[in-house]
């Protein structure tokens, strides 16, 4: 077991946070592509949860490292930008009519690419371990709350035009890459 706390371990504590933020993901990507959304949502909010102790834990055990850093991203990537997109998309837009799906598409894949973008300059600009005091540009744990609250509001009849939901989508999107300073909690 000691390969737990073991930092040049691929499978060590925090990683296996990490894997288990995957494992989480990748559920909540069935569960959409079968309508389920109420397990969907569960699943991705568990991986957000993971997400949270990961880092926390790499930190308190020193266990970053380059490898921990670009599993990071990726666990990131999956369930906080294409998870919600998914989500979105087969949840709202699925069975609209053709233009509006299109509409739907292009807004959706502008936000995964901004998302992408993000997680890659983030980690060309930091170094393994180390938390700065401000996020420049919407963090991707927050633009997905951002898009589960969108769809909150269209589920709950609040928000009822789609293409509110896609414009505040997309101005989500821009802000993922802009310069707003957002505090590290």
């Amino acid at each position: 077991m000691r390969f737990l706390y073991d930092r040049n371990s691929h499978f060590n504590l925090a990683n296996l946070f990490t894997f288990a933020n995957i494992t989480f993901g990748l559920l909540a990507i069935y569960f959409i592509t079968h309508h389920n959304f109420f397990l969907a949502a569960l699943f991705a909010w568990l991986g957000g949860a993971f997400d949270i102790f990961d880092g926390k834990i790499a930190r308190k055990y020193h266990l970053s490292t380059e490898f921990g850093v670009q599993l990071d991203s990726f666990a990131d990537s999956l369930s906080f930008v294409l998870v919600p997109v998914m989500f979105i998309y087969f949840a709202i837009f699925d069975k609209n009519d053709l233009s509006y799906s299109i509409t739907a598409g292009v807004v959706l894949i502008y936000y995964f690419i901004s998302g992408i973008r993000r997680l890659i300059v983030f980690n060309l600009q930091n170094d393994a371990g180390e938390v700065s005091r401000y996020f420049t540009g919407v963090p991707t744990p927050l633009g997905a709350i951002l898009l589960w609250i969108f769809y909150l509001l269209w589920y709950f009849n609040i928000l009822q035009n789609g293409f509110v939901v896609l414009s505040l989508i997309a101005i989500v999107g821009y802000l993922l890459n802009s310069k707003v300073k957002i505090p590290h909690p």
